[in-house]
């Protein structure tokens, strides 16, 4: 009786054994799929790049030349004008008369109102690059860099009034109306996130004695930041003697950046066609249908929404081309949350320029989400109010 009882024992000791065996081969298989997942994604996207070299090479061409007669043209000047302008004092100057203005309502120096217009008139990713320069100065904090880069990163006028409205809806009114829908939602978004970061600072000051310290460390911050404003002044203000050397750097690291989104819209233009002819966008096209059917669109805007969440410029000009007239306020309504989005290979042209300046993607991410639901409900308000549009 004994013995067997003792069998009995062993054997569930046994069977516990394999279970927890089984269950750590299990968790030392996932462990190791997570640790190398962005490892088999390149390999996986080396694959794909052989399988489907031929209409790769032709998403490849047609990348590359959407850079070259697009981005090009549009950007560059603007990134050259923007390195130039860095090296005056107008960002002090900015700093100066729109404090009022930046930091009751978005909370951060009024340097960042350089940022804001530059971002507003150049586009994606002007904003961002002054703002990691701001940041890389010491102009600003983390925290306010952070929440500077959603709302001072934008799409400019060239793209949404010339591309988006004129190019591809044929209507300049159209590009207009999204123009001033994605300001307004830009604005909101720094507005959000100022009232996101006082509600999480509220706890310390209530207390009084870190009242007293806050304004004391706040006080010695806006110091410190007019000593590196001052600093960065003498150190990049410009002369005849000087302006050869800083012409000649600004069109070099305006160079720099274009080549880079070059490489993200060659990139992006690939990994497009791959997911196409893969399969992958109608599988996931058809895992968003549903929660499209709960906002009312039409599901044929699936893939158009899913490629425009990679990359904006392919997703809006797929939105504009669907046939069907009776649909044009959605598109022009998914246009305009894609707009304000800006899509993920904007979202990593962002992370590579903040990379070095040690600032975090997440707020960024979250923000552009906002801003994109923003725009959509600005521009839905717009159209049912002016039926002019």
């Amino acid at each position: 009786m004994i013995k067997e009882f003792s069998t009995t024992l062993e054997e569930v000791d046994i069977s516990r054994n394999k279970k927890d065996y089984t269950k750590n081969k299990i968790n030392i298989f996932v462990y190791s799929i997570r640790k190398n997942a962005i490892a088999i994604v390149f390999c996986l996207f080396s694959i794909f790049l052989v399988i489907f070299s031929t209409t790769n090479l032709t998403a490849a061409k047609n990348g590359l030349i959407l850079w070259a007669t697009a981005v090009v043209p549009s950007l560059f000047p603007f990134f050259v004008a923007t390195e130039l302008l860095s090296n005056t004092n107008i960002i002090s100057t900015f700093g100066k008369y729109f404090n009022i203005i930046m930091r009751p309502l978005f909370g951060v120096p009024g340097e960042a109102s350089f940022a804001f217009l530059m971002g507003l008139i150049s586009g994606y990713p002007v904003g961002a690059k002054i703002v990691s320069n701001l940041k890389e100065n010491g102009i600003c904090t983390k925290e306010e860099a952070e929440r500077m880069l959603s709302f001072t990163n934008n799409s400019g006028p060239l793209f949404i009034i010339g591309t988006v409205g004129v190019s591809l809806f044929g209507n300049v009114k159209v590009g207009i109306l999204l123009f001033i829908t994605h300001i307004l939602s830009c604005i909101s978004v720094g507005i959000l996130l100022n009232i996101v970061s006082l509600y999480k600072n509220k706890k310390k000051t209530l207390n009084k004695t870190n009242k007293y310290f806050i304004n004391k460390n706040m006080s010695s911050k806006n110091t410190e930041s007019h000593k590196n404003i001052k600093n960065m002044q003498n150190l990049n203000s410009v002369s005849f003697s000087s302006l050869g050397e800083i012409l000649g750097k600004s069109i070099t690291n305006a160079t720099s950046t274009v080549l880079l989104i070059g490489g993200f819209v060659v990139i992006f233009s690939v990994i497009i066609s791959i997911l196409n002819q893969s399969g992958i966008i109608n599988f996931v096209s058809t895992i968003v249908s549903p929660i499209l059917y709960i906002f009312n669109i039409p599901i044929e805007f699936a893939n158009s929404i899913v490629s425009g969440f990679i990359e904006l410029t392919n997703g809006v000009s797929l939105i504009a081309s669907t046939s069907q007239i009776s649909l044009i306020n959605i598109k022009i309504i998914l246009c305009a949350f894609l707009l304000g989005f800006g899509g993920i290979s904007v979202l990593l042209q962002v992370f590579s320029i903040i990379s070095k300046s040690n600032l975090s993607i997440k707020t960024y991410f979250i923000g552009k989400l906002f801003q994109g639901i923003f725009a959509a409900f600005y521009t839905y308000i717009a159209l049912e109010l002016f039926t002019i549009l």
